[in-house]
């Protein structure tokens, strides 16, 4: 109590000498002619104006000309046609007379801290760190690929949390992520770390059994950072011991995982290759199915009734087959793969027929980062329009991630997530792999255009 008492009178001091200091300043200000500006009078942000050829509508397919798209700052703040945005002489102007404007491209499945030398035993050997360092080197080339926002579905250690903040604080060059930490899974299931011998009683970071349990390893990856929430529901093609027809969490787990998940604000993205899997992920709830190449009828029916997104990653299957005996994946996932390579196309275009909602997804890490694109020309394979398939990746994945991650379309209020193509990609998709231009929230990481 002495020790406050005694604090008082200086406190008051010091008050008094820092009114003193401000009056002298603002004083010394004013006869020197000076004012003291008023946020009114603050600078206001310079406007960049991108002056294009063409600019699509991703909703209705309307290609529109000689249209231009006004930034202040990170978002975009109005589009027209040229005529109608006249010259400012402090405009940041970038001509782009002969592209086709996109909005940024979202891909819904990326591991962008994981390489093909990550999978089998030879991933033991890669640090966090490593791991982390890898991510950003990916981030750069997913980015310039033109997909400016992706999810990432699992990393070991939350390093896709930390390559996330630093893309967030600019010391890294990447897409905006939506991480998911761990993915939660069973002991000995497609999210566990099965490589090791018994002997180290090692387990991987998401594992949790039991309702209790799987709420807790819930509220735990949310704690460090966790935007989405990833859960094996079956097992998988790439990892050891188990089979991506059979069923993991139980009905009951994945109920808690999804009350919880969705209390707190995120969704529910689940691993899952067998139909049972598929159908009890979706009967529980999750925002979306991941693969789904085993789907049966009754799978496909329960998610067009839950209004389950399915997020396909089909470009690997055919990646695989043309690389398989080069790609380093581990001999005891080849015939996995072989099985669900010739069963996904399958699958999925019957899942596309019935009307089940879509979003874009790769995988990437699978096969190499960068080439995300490729999974468009599959899914027009499989009988989506071009526009269709532009969706996917466009407003419907900006539905699935929710309002509040602003992306998807170009319009105002949007973040300005620019990217641009020579030609119609409505009419030929496969123009989205050769990606000339590419801007997040208003800055400009790839011109390829301005080489010329």
């Amino acid at each position: 109590m002495r020790v406050l008492q005694d604090s008082l009178p200086q406190a008051a001091a010091t008050r008094k000498i820092k009114k003193l200091w401000i009056t002298i300043a603002v004083t010394l200000v004013l006869l020197a002619g000076g004012a003291i500006p008023t946020p009114a009078q603050e600078q206001k942000p310079k406007r960049t104006v991108i002056r294009a050829g063409r600019v699509l509508d991703v909703r209705t397919g309307a290609l529109r000309t000689n249209q231009s798209i006004v930034i202040t700052g990170d978002k975009i703040t109005q589009i027209a046609p040229s005529a109608e945005v006249p010259a400012s002489g402090d405009d940041i102007t970038i001509d782009l007379p002969d592209a086709t404007l996109l909005p940024g491209l979202i891909d819904m499945h990326t591991h962008l801290t994981f390489d093909l030398n990550s999978l089998g035993y030879s991933g033991l050997g890669i640090s966090t760190a490593r791991e982390a360092l890898h991510g950003a080197r990916n981030a750069k080339r997913t980015l310039e690929a033109g997909f400016t926002t992706v999810r990432n579905l699992g990393a070991f250690d939350y390093s896709d949390i930390a390559l996330r903040d630093a893309i967030n604080d600019g010391d890294v060059v990447g897409p905006r992520i939506v991480a998911s930490g761990p993915a939660l899974g069973i002991t000995g299931g497609h999210c566990d770390e099965n490589l090791l011998p018994p002997a180290f009683h090692f387990q991987g970071g998401g594992v949790a059994d039991g309702v209790e349990a799987v709420q807790h390893k819930v509220r735990e990856v949310i704690k460090y950072g966790a935007d989405v929430i990833k859960i094996c529901a079956t097992g998988g093609v790439l990892s050891k011991g188990d089979d991506p027809n059979a069923s993991q969490f139980t009905l009951e787990e994945m109920k808690a995982i999804v009350a919880d998940a969705h209390r707190l604000g995120r969704k529910v993205a689940a691993h899952a290759h067998g139909a049972e899997g598929v159908r009890w992920a979706s009967d529980a709830g999750v925002d979306s199915i991941e693969h789904g190449h085993f789907m049966d009828d009754a799978a496909i029916a329960a998610m067009k009734k839950n209004g389950t997104y399915l997020v396909p990653t089909l470009f690997l299957t055919e990646y695989m087959q043309q690389h398989l005996k080069d790609s380093g994946v581990p001999e005891f996932s080849r015939q996995k793969m072989i099985e669900v390579a010739a069963a996904a196309p399958v699958n999925v275009k019957k899942a596309f027929a019935a009307g089940v909602k879509v979003a874009f997804g790769t995988d990437a890490a699978v096969y190499p980062h960068g080439l995300n694109a490729g999974e468009f020309h599959v899914y027009v394979k499989l009988g989506m329009t071009p526009l269709a398939a532009i969706q996917t990746a466009t407003v419907n994945a900006s539905d699935l991630l929710g309002a509040k991650f602003n992306v998807g379309t170009l319009e105002p209020g949007k973040f300005a997530d620019v990217i641009a193509v020579d030609g119609d990609p409505t009419k030929d998709v496969t123009i989205l792999e050769h990606v000339k231009f590419v801007m997040k929230g208003g800055a400009v990481y790839k011109n390829d255009y301005s080489k010329h």
